[in-house]
Formats: C-alpha cells, structure tokens, sequence
C-alpha cells in the first residue's frame, strides 16, 4: 500500500493495533530484543514482576519517560533466586540493565516491555560499590569502632539473644551455651533473620536488650546464601550495634561471610557455633584466672604451712622424745644414788638402833623383875591386880597374891603393921 493510499485509510482500532504490533515486532519483538537501561521508579511483585522504569540519568524530562515493564513468572523466578543467592535486592531507585521486546495491551492501550534477562553480574558490581561505599561512610563516621568502645564483661553469663528460635543457627549457638556447664542465663528477643522485615526487627532487638541490662547482646543466624545474609548489611543494623551500650556480638552465616553488622560488632565469629564457643571461653579462661589458680595458690600454700607444721611438731616430737629419755635416765640414776643413799643411811640407823637396843636390853634386864624374884624378891598384888606398895594398899581378909621366883601364892590379910 502506497503511502497516499495509507493516508486516504481509516482504520478500524483493531487495525490500528495489528498494524502497530507489526511495526514493533519487527523492530523490538522477540526476534529482535533490545538492552534498556533505568531506574526503578515502582516496583510490585504477584508472582509475575511489574515495574516502572525512568531514566537512570541525573537529568530527567518533566514529566518523565515511563516505560511500563513485566517480567513474567516463567522468567522471574529463576531471575529472582539468582538474584537472592548473590544477595541483590531489587527495590525503588535501583538501576537495571535489562533485555526483553515490546508488547502491546490492547484492552488497556499500553505499549510493555517484557524483560527476559536482566544484567545480574552489573547489578552485582552495583550492590558491591554501594556497599563498599556505605562501609567508608561508615568508617568515616566512626560506626563500625563505636561498640569496639564498649567496656567486655568479665565473666558473660547473662547472654541477650537475637535470634529466629528452633533454627540450625539457634541451635549451634545455644548449644554450645547449654552444655558448657557454666551457668549461662539467655534473654532471647525473637526476630525475623531474612527478608524485608528482618533489619527493623533485628535493630528493636537490639534496643530492647541494651535496656534489659544483659552482659553481651550476641545477634545469631545460621548460613545461607548472599541474598539470606543481605539483611545484616542494612546501615539501620549497624548504626544500632554503635548505639548500644551493651558490647554487640556476631556469629552471622558461615565461614567466609562478612556482613556490615559483623564490621561493626565488638567482636564477630565466623559461625554461630563459633561464637558460643567464643563466650564459653571467657568464661572458662575466667575461672581459670579468678577461681582455680587463686585456688591452687591456696592449695600449694596451705599444703606448705601444713608441711612447714609438720616439720616443726616432728622436730618438737624428736626433742621432747630426747628430752623426756634424757629425764627419765637422769631421775634413774638419781633414783639409784638415792636408794643407795637411803639403804646405807638405814643400815647405819639400824646399826645405832640395834646398839641403843642392845643397850636398853641390858638396862631392862638389870630392872627385870623375874631376875628380882630369882635374888628372893616377892611381888604382892592385891584383890584388883594392883601392886601393893604399902598395907594401906590392902584389907584385912583380902586375898593378895604373892609371886615368887618360881611360882606364886595366895595369902589372905589377918594383921595390918606399921599403919598410923
């Protein structure tokens, strides 16, 4: 058809939108795609993908190109667990590079764009810049020192945790905690550890537990890919590590992970596991320093103040052993001159007894009335036994008793003589 004849044809809407299609198709359909570069203006996701697309330059047209573009599901589902996996996150006012051809929809009248490649690998280098820049911002502001600042408890028992409970990364933390035997108290805030909603949640976390006065504030969770992790680069996370007067610990995805949260905790581990590890330690090394050497020191001394005594009341035994034989062969000896002393000072008193004895026999035998009554001596009792020494000592009839020198009389009294 000529170009008079097309401006003589009037179409029919239908017509108009075949004819349009057409002319698009062989331009930028299918078998012909195009790169398209901007930025994402609105962003909705119902199992297919809807966005908005402005120019990504500084200097825009007022009002702006608005290149309205879909992404099937069919597309967007492995495009969308690549992009998780590297840990990219598309969102209002990222820049895409992305390839796909022009559609029209004719019951709505709009010109779309379906995309089936996006530049993965550009939108990489995109993230790692924007976070490396964050990183210096960071640094420069002196966040990532701040909770290096914060003074380490000595012994950390009371533990606040945040955390999604009952997951793998949970689990390795508190288990460590569990079975240390040490007497470990956990306050856990639960939170969301991926996903849009995770950052909020992790930095009310931490909040919550600076006030709640816990030793150590220690955010857990276990692997899992870039896009699992991406939550812990979040510059509210890490600004919320620096405010925190509370020393922030991390053990955040596996080894080889580094988050921002990481960058900017007082000390960060390499695995949850690891970081359960990490506080069992101070502990232990703790008890170590403060209980068992102070009490081995105790020990050694005690056991040398119990030697040293054991020594002394040994030696006190040796001597006071010595000392009481020593005594007891002096008082024998003493004994013995003693005895000797005592047996020759009673035969000499024996000797002058039986002397003074022998003595005192000659005297009595000079006095012996027996010897008396030999020479012709008589001895007179009377009735009563009584010597009688004159006649007053008698009564006339009274029985006397006259003892001779061999033998003895009874007389009875008829006369009294030479009484006055």
């Amino acid at each position: 058809m000529s170009t008079s004849d097309d401006a003589e044809l009037v179409l029919e809407v239908s017509e108009f939108y075949e004819r349009l299609s057409a002319h698009l198709e062989s331009a930028f359909g299918r078998r012909h795609p195009c790169w398209v570069r901007g930025e994402i203006e609105k962003l909705y996701e119902k199992n297919h993908l809807y966005l908005d697309v402005v120019d990504a330059s500084g200097e825009r047209e007022s009002p702006p190109s608005v290149l309205k573009v879909r992404c099937w599901q069919s597309v967007w589902s492995p495009l969308k667990r690549d992009l998780r996996e590297r840990g990219i996150t598309l969102a209002e006012g990222s820049v895409i590079n992305f390839k796909g051809y022009v559609g029209v929809y004719r019951p709505r009248g709009e010109i779309g764009f379906a995309i089936t490649a996006i530049d993965v690998e550009g939108l990489e280098g995109d993230a790692a810049r924007a976070r490396a820049a964050l990183i210096d911002k960071l640094q420069k502001e002196g966040v990532l020192e701040a909770n290096r600042t914060r003074p380490a408890p000595a012994v950390p028992l009371r533990v606040g945790l945040v955390s999604s409970p009952r997951t793998e990364g949970y689990n390795d933390f508190t288990g460590q905690l569990m079975t240390s035997r040490f007497g470990f108290e956990i306050v856990l805030v639960p939170t969301s550890v991926q996903g849009d909603s995770a950052p909020s949640e992790v930095v009310r976390a931490i909040e919550v537990l600076d006030r709640e006065g816990v030793d150590v504030i220690c955010v857990v969770r276990g692997g899992g890919s870039k896009g699992d992790l991406a939550c812990f680069d979040d510059e509210r996370i890490a600004r919320a590590i620096a405010a925190s007067q509370t020393p922030v610990l991390t053990g955040i995805g596996h080894t080889g992970d580094v988050s921002i949260a990481d960058l900017a905790a007082s000390h960060s581990a390499i695995t949850p596991t690891k970081l359960g590890e990490h506080l069992v330690t101070i502990v232990a090394e703790w008890r170590e320093r403060s209980v068992l050497a102070p009490g081995e020191r105790v020990r050694r001394a005690t056991a040398a103040v119990v030697d040293e005594a054991s020594e002394y009341v040994a030696e006190r035994r040796r001597t006071m052993v010595l000392a009481v034989r020593d005594r007891l062969m002096a008082e024998q000896q003493h004994l013995e001159h003693v005895g000797g002393s005592l047996a020759r000072h009673a035969r000499h008193l024996l000797e002058v007894e039986a002397s003074h004895l022998a003595a005192v026999s000659k005297l009595t035998a000079a006095y012996d009335p027996n010897r008396r009554l030999a020479q012709g001596w008589s001895i007179v009792t009377n009735s009563s036994g009584k010597v009688v020494r004159s006649v007053g000592d008698t009564r006339l009839g009274e029985v006397v008793t006259i003892r001779v020198g061999d033998g003895a009389l009874d007389a009875a009294v008829q006369d009294k003589r030479g009484e006055r």
